[in-house]
Parts: C-alpha cells; sequence; structure tokens
C-alpha cells in the first residue's frame, strides 16, 4: 500500500468517483482551475473539464441550492464549502430541505448530496475558519455526519459517502490535512459508514473520540502506557448516527471512560455519547465519565489558540484522574 496524506488520499477518493460515475460532479468556490484553497480537488478540472468540476459564486446557499436541483436530473453532487464556519449560510438548504426530502417523497426519491467542509483549529486561522460544528449539524434528523481521522478512511469514508443516496455532510480536519501520513489501499474501496474503529485496544480505560483528537488520544495512550496504563481508543468515525454497539463493547470491556473533542464542551457530541453511556450502560461503569474539551468561550484568534485547544496532556491527566476515582 502506497503511504499518502489525508489530503491526498481525498483527491484520489474523489478522483475515482469522477471516473468511475458520470454523474458525480464536484463544485464550490475555487474548486476548479485553483483546486480548492487547500488544493483537495487540484488537477480534477483539467482531468474532468468545467462540466464535471467547477467554480460557484461566493454564495453557500446558492451551492446548496444547487446541488439539491442536480439531484432531480439523476446527478450525484458532492459541494464543498470552503470552511465549516461558512455552514450557516446554507443550513436551510441543508436542514430545511436535504435532511427531510426523503421523507417528504416516502423514500420514492433520493439525495445522494456529499457536503465536503474543512474544520478544526492548530493551524492559526482567521476568524470563523477553525470552528467545530459538528454537534449542531449532528442535531439534524435526516443527515449523515462523517469525520475521518487518518488517509485510509478520509478515502474509504469519502467513497462510501459518494455511494449513499441520502445526504452525508463529511468533514475534513484542518491540521490533519498535511501533518499526517499513513498506508492507503489502492484502488476503489469502501469503508463501512455508521461504524466505529477500535484503533487501538486496551484494558484500563477507554477513550471514545473522533477526528482531529484520534492522533493526540494515541499519543496520550503511547504516554500511560510507559507507566503501564492500557488504554483502549475508539474513534467513532460517524458522529451521527453513533455505533452504540461499538461504544457499549469498550465501556462494558474497561469500566472506566474518557471522552475527547475539540468542540467546547457545550458543543461537539461529546456529550451526546455520555448521555448514551449513562443511560444504556451505566451498570458497567466503575468511575464518572471524564470528559475532555475546549472551554466554553468563542474561539479565540490565533494568537491564543494553542492555549485554548485541548492537548495530549489534557487526556493524559483526566485519564489519570478517572482511574484513581474510588
Amino acid at each position: 500500500m502506497a503511504v499518502k496524506t489525508y489530503i491526498a488520499a481525498i483527491t484520489e477518493a474523489l478522483d475515482l468517483a469522477l471516473e468511475r460515475d458520470e454523474n458525480v460532479l464536484v463544485f464550490g468556490e475555487d474548486v476548479g482551475k485553483n483546486g480548492g484553497v487547500f488544493r483537495a480537488t487540484d488537477g480534477l478540472n483539467a482531468k474532468y473539464g468545467d462540466e464535471r468540476v467547477f467554480n460557484t459564486p461566493l454564495a453557500e446557499s446558492g451551492i446548496g441550492g444547487l446541488a439539491i436541483g442536480l439531484t432531480t436530473q439523476e446527478f450525484r453532487p458532492i459541494m464543498e464549502i470552503q470552511f465549516l464556519g461558512f455552514i450557516y449560510e446554507v443550513m436551510d438548504s441543508i436542514s430545511g430541505q436535504m435532511a427531510r426530502n426523503r421523507f417528504r417523497f416516502h423514500g420514492t426519491k433520493t439525495f445522494p448530496i456529499v457536503i465536503r467542509s474543512p474544520y478544526g483549529g492548530g493551524t492559526h486561522t482567521p476568524e470563523m475558519h477553525a470552528d467545530n460544528l459538528e454537534g449542531m449539524l449532528a442535531q439534524q434528523p435526516g443527515i449523515r455526519v462523517v469525520m475521518p481521522s487518518s488517509p485510509a478512511d478520509a478515502k474509504g469514508l469519502l467513497l462510501a459517502s459518494i455511494e449513499s443516496n441520502d445526504p452525508v455532510i463529511f468533514l475534513e480536519n484542518l491540521k490533519l490535512y498535511r501533518s499526517i501520513k499513513g498506508e492507503v489501499p489502492e484502488g476503489y474501496y469502501t469503508t463501512p459508514l455508521d461504524k466505529a474503529n477500535l484503533v487501538k485496544e486496551g484494558r484500563d480505560l477507554s477513550i471514545i473520540t473522533y477526528g482531529g483528537m484520534v492522533p493526540l488520544s494515541m499519543k496520550a495512550a503511547e504516554i500511560l502506557e510507559k507507566e503501564g496504563i492500557s488504554v483502549e481508543v475508539l474513534d467513532l468515525r460517524t458522529v451521527s448516527p453513533i455505533d452504540i454497539e461499538a461504544i457499549g463493547k469498550t465501556v462494558e470491556k474497561t469500566g472506566r471512560v474518557v471522552v475527547a473533542q475539540e468542540a467546547q464542551r457545550q458543543a461537539g457530541i461529546g456529550a451526546n455519547v455520555m448521555s448514551e453511556i449513562s443511560e444504556r450502560f451505566v451498570m458497567s461503569l466503575n468511575a464518572p465519565i471524564g470528559r475532555v474539551s475546549a472551554p466554553d468561550s468563542i474561539y479565540p484568534f490565533a494568537v491564543a489558540e494553542n492555549d485554548w485547544l485541548p492537548q495530549v496532556d489534557d487526556i493524559v491527566k483526566k485519564v489519570k484522574e478517572v482511574l484513581d476515582y474510588d
């Protein structure tokens, strides 16, 4: 298997989808000849032309409306929202239309729309570019929210999302784009949606996490391993709907849990995971559930970003706190 960056895996998935199905279209702000602000669509316009990979006006609401209309003509649109913080402009299309249309048409019509967007901190972006808004999006019934944490999953989950006949919001961690590399299977393959991935097995405590916090949780687990503490790491991958079965299995195995997210404490999906554990698996817990998150404040300016974001040390500290509970 070839070793690729996170963003290269995404580009490859888009290329394969465009090659496989002529009804797949890619569009958004600057995704054409420019290849996107992060070059995720680099080379695709030259290969497939302006009718398959093209720029849109700087109007997110128009991008969403276009995607909905294209599905009525048998197309499978992949729309890009340049930064997740800009998604408010298209929320009517997402929650008012895309999420409801299968229900409205009694399942007789499909709406295979993929909404790609980068999110997350650690790269010193301007205001409203790094917000973690997955919690808000996960509360929209009828919308699937996918957040890969590795190059292999980025490719496989994106291809699965494009194959889905339901709308999928596919969130790509900005810091991971070029900071991580991993082995990626060659050719076309899909990774199952709605299924968590047990990244690391352990016996003493489970870290349940997703997206950009998975690599940090793995680093924390390595540090703790040197101290004789065996930590299990579960990557949710799809955060709506969450994989209740996988969560229950790890909780029942270790009896102690830390939920880690980059989003603010009141945001993200950590609270939902904790609630489901408390309702379904409370008798398997040997200690209160720990939580690692950003503080409940507006995302700071870049100069304070690293002080505000949760770090590896925060995860290590919280794991020890949960393990010390009697």
